[in-house]
């Protein structure tokens, strides 16, 4: 990779790939000769970021295309999949066709039927059948009963269960062939009043066996499912009715009266099924039969299901009812997709405008200078090329044409001492653009994740999956190393470095649902409250460098990070806290900002190496108060929650439930995250003031032997929180110590990676490029990587997990780094360098969240 600017910043490895020479493989010296570029050089022209989103437009329009035309030939209907097809992952974890499977406890059961009954309506459930459909039957009583009844174990009967406070009726009808009564029956239903809300039906064993598996035998059930045919198809039109294929059967643990039960002939009665039942409303459920084949060897006579296939297939039955009615964020098999709100079509609207309005000042521009005169027609670019030096003013939305006026850019929040960099004023035409494509990405954005165009699986972890992508990770960050300038403790290039590998981890964590893995769970706590220890050394090594801290800084800061998470609030129908880390780290760079804006204020006029006593005096009496202050709203959770749901900021801190205690929980568990990288960073300032550690060199922070004693120190306290998250029994213990040692393994990290020189002055610029774009991957993570609001997997190329996960890795990539160069480009319009503006453009805001709260009913 190429070498890196040495700026710093959050954005500081954004465009870094562009950076290349944009002609051709060779240049010209100053001695007329052909100097041929390195290879690496070469492979810049054809790979960079411009290239690999034009690449990745053109792949999510070949996937729209695609799945667009599965719902064509194949229908839109999740239910469909969910009977249909899928697949085992692991150890017999059942994953069906395109479609999140949510695993229904005996609570959750009944609280379906509950809510069903609420509506006043039945729960009717008629299971029409031999011994097989009859295990089904037991199984789904079970699920629902609170006291299971007693049935005969082999019950060659009708069996019934009923409880009437669910309004529930649960029948199983004794049909082991179609040639009994089973026309009169469903004669009888076809003119029934009620019908029941599900049924189900099968059977072909008996058939088999009593007629030894003959020709004329399997004549006789396609004859009967005729006859059928016509009171199926009119039943089908008003219920869902299911006709469950033959499962296959384990032939050596059959009784002798069964052989002649092979799976060849079930294979003939299923084909006769689907060649009778295809063109009805009758589902034929496909996926039983597989569940059933993936799991034969636990098969206990060979001829009925085993109970990892009987727990599937009622999980199946109550997936396919109870979804639409309870909405789990995991269960997306036959849910009906979020209806759209008129905030969200006007937040369309409004980005959609933006490409238009454009496009037609671009004609009305040619059509003048056509008319005026033709031929200058074909310098119409030079006008384009012209309105770049135009900045866009501020006040009163006209153009400049003055030379642009350079503003200071600010360093990144999370990093210390960044050199300013100047960067020239957009022009309108690139504020319209930019908002332009950020609405066609938002329009990826709601394909994804609200509607059923794209399909949905269940997160599967296991160590593999989990360990295989980071050792990769790991491969590519090494591999892509280089020297850099920066010699001082966390500098730019290494803050960027660690926020990248750490993103990366966090990002495997959420694909493959690492959570339930406790020592994971707790180490990735520990990556969660480092990015708030970067915050808070960050932004406190800002305001000790003696540089502004007003309104001006104060919103260029809020407006990075929360812009994305704003805009997605709007155009994904989500709460402001469903993007818990966005708030988490809002609040507390506000809170950090309130603490050293109050009086007594740090004495600017001595900043840096000579800073004032004083400044550490009113540094500590800041942090003690501060310190108090978040231990007392711990104390009192009630305190806490008066706090938080006064209105008007309520809204900002509740749950789409109106529950403040998901925000109470991230809030308590991080609580002096940012405060250690507050008080870090002031040790930091006095160590090198007082020349205790020396980091304006290459060479090791303090010499000789204390460097490998201290350096030895922090590998113990590495190793030894290590080793605590293996003593925790349960999360909740885990994260009531967590508070209090998490600064150990940062503080760890920190001296392992910056105390010896030759660690110091190398990074890895493959995570460094990462860490540019931290926040944007964390974000849009929620809906174009994962799905269904993060509890499952996105999924671009069906039954294909690992292309899959390249396939959506790429774009998701790709639109994070689109993403932050807009963010920097509507940055300097949104919040103008001049306290004025930004508090008119801060007012305004405010009274347009205003205007959308009372509009949804929050205030």
């Amino acid at each position: 990779m190429t070498e890196r600017e040495g700026g710093g910043g959050g954005g500081g490895m954004g465009n870094n790939l562009d950076n290349s020479h944009s002609a051709s493989s060779s240049v010209t010296s100053t001695a007329g000769k052909i100097v041929q570029l390195p290879v690496i050089e070469e492979l810049n022209l054809y790979c960079n970021s411009k290239i690999a989103k034009i690449v990745a437009s053109v792949v999510v329009g070949c996937f729209i295309a695609y799945h667009s035309f599965l719902h064509v030939v194949h229908g839109g209907e999740s239910c469909q999949r969910l009977l249909s097809d899928g697949r085992f992952q692991g150890e017999l974890i059942w994953q069906p066709y395109g479609c999140m499977l949510h695993t229904y406890s005996d609570i959750d059961s009944r609280r379906c039927m509950q809510y069903v009954a609420f509506l006043k309506r039945d729960n009717h459930f008629l299971f029409i059948g031999d011994s097989r459909i009859r295990q089904l039957y037991l199984a789904l009583v079970n699920q629902l009963a609170v006291t299971p009844p007693q049935f005969p174990e082999k019950a060659h009967q009708d069996l019934r269960y009923n409880d009437t406070n669910l309004r529930l009726n649960v029948e199983f009808l004794w049909r082991p062939s179609l040639s009994q009564d089973t026309p009169a029956l469903l004669s009888k239903l076809k003119r029934s009043a009620q019908v029941p809300q599900l049924i189900v039906m099968g059977g072909a064993t008996h058939d088999i066996k009593d007629s030894n598996g003959s020709s004329q035998a399997l004549e006789q059930y396609k004859s009967n499912l005729m006859d059928l045919l016509s009171s199926l198809d009119q039943i089908g039109s008003r219920t869902r009715v299911l006709w469950m294929l033959q499962d296959p059967v384990v032939h050596e643990k059959l009784k002798p009266e069964q052989c002649a039960i092979t799976n060849d002939q079930l294979d003939l009665y299923n084909m006769a099924a689907m060649e009778v039942l295809s063109d009805t409303r009758v589902k034929l459920w496909w996926s039983s039969r597989l569940v059933a084949q993936g799991s034969l060897g636990t098969s206990s006579d060979g001829i009925h299901a085993s109970h990892v296939a009987v727990k599937y297939d009622t999980q199946i039955l109550m997936n396919l009812y109870c979804n639409d009615h309870l909405n789990f964020n995991d269960g997306t098999c036959c849910n009906s997709r979020e209806a759209v709100t008129a905030t969200q079509i006007a937040t369309f609207a409004a980005l959609c405008s933006c490409p238009i309005i454009m496009i037609a000042i671009a004609v009305k521009q040619w059509l003048c200078v056509s008319q005026h005169n033709p031929s200058s027609a074909a310098s119409i670019s030079s006008i384009h090329e012209d309105q770049a030096t135009h900045p866009l003013l501020l006040n009163n939305h006209t153009r400049n044409h003055q030379p642009s006026q350079q503003i200071q850019q600010q360093p990144s929040p999370e990093i210390n001492t960044t050199p300013k960099k100047k960067t020239k004023q957009p022009s309108y035409s690139d504020v319209m653009w930019a908002l332009g494509k950020l609405a066609l990405i938002m329009g990826y954005f709601f394909l994804c994740d609200r509607t059923n165009l794209f399909m949905k699986e269940n997160k599967y972890f296991s160590q593999l999956n989990f360990w295989l992508p980071l050792g990769y990770i790991l491969a590519l960050g090494l591999f892509f190393t280089e020297d850099t300038s920066h010699t001082r403790l966390l500098h730019p290039h290494m803050t960027q470095e660690w926020k990248g590998w750490m993103q990366l981890v966090i990002l495997v964590y959420h694909m493959t649902g690492a959570s339930r893995v406790l020592p994971i769970y707790m180490h990735v706590r520990v990556l969660v409250s480092a990015y708030l220890f970067l915050t808070g050394f960050g932004h406190f090594s800002y305001y000790w460098s003696g540089r502004e801290m007003g309104i001006v800084r104060y919103c260029q800061v809020m407006f990075r990070i929360n812009f994305l998470t704003v805009l997605l609030c709007l155009t994904m129908n989500r709460p402001y806290q469903f993007y818990y880390f966005v708030p988490l780290v809002s609040f507390w760079y506000t809170v950090l900002h309130l603490t050293l804006a109050l009086p007594p204020r740090l004495a600017l006029s001595r900043p840096g190496p000579e800073a004032s006593p004083f400044n550490y005096l009113y540094s500590v009496v800041k942090f003690v108060g501060l310190g108090g202050f978040i231990t007392v709203l711990f104390l009192s959770e009630v305190f806490f929650e008066k706090i938080f749901v006064m209105r008007p900021w309520k809204a900002l801190f509740v749950t789409t439930d109106d529950d403040i205690h998901e925000w109470w929980f991230r809030w308590q568990l991080d609580r002096y995250s940012m405060l250690y990288g507050m008080v870090f960073s002031l040790l930091y300032n006095a160590l090198t003031q007082y020349s205790i550690i020396e980091d304006k060199s290459g060479s090791s922070l303090l010499g000789g032997r204390p460097a490998v004693v201290v350096w030895c120190v922090a590998a113990v306290c590495l190793a030894s929180y290590s080793a605590l998250t293996s003593f925790c029994t349960s999360k909740p213990d885990c994260n009531e110590v967590h508070p209090y040692v998490v600064w150990v393994p940062i503080l760890g990290y920190i001296v392992l990676r910056n105390m010896i020189g030759v660690l110091r002055t190398r990074y890895s610029a493959f995570f460094a490029w990462f860490g540019g774009i931290s926040l944007e991957l964390f974000v849009c993570q929620y809906h174009i990587w994962l799905a269904a609001d993060t509890h499952g997997v996105l999924v671009l190329i069906p039954s294909y997990p690992v292309a899959n996960a390249l396939a959506t890795s790429f774009v998701f990539v790709c639109v994070c780094h689109e993403v932050h160069h807009i963010t920097e480009i509507l940055t300097p319009v949104m919040v103008p360098n001049d306290p004025l503006r930004a508090t008119r453009n801060l007012s305004v805001f405010a009274f347009l969240l205003m205007a959308i709260g009372v509009h949804d009913g929050v205030f």
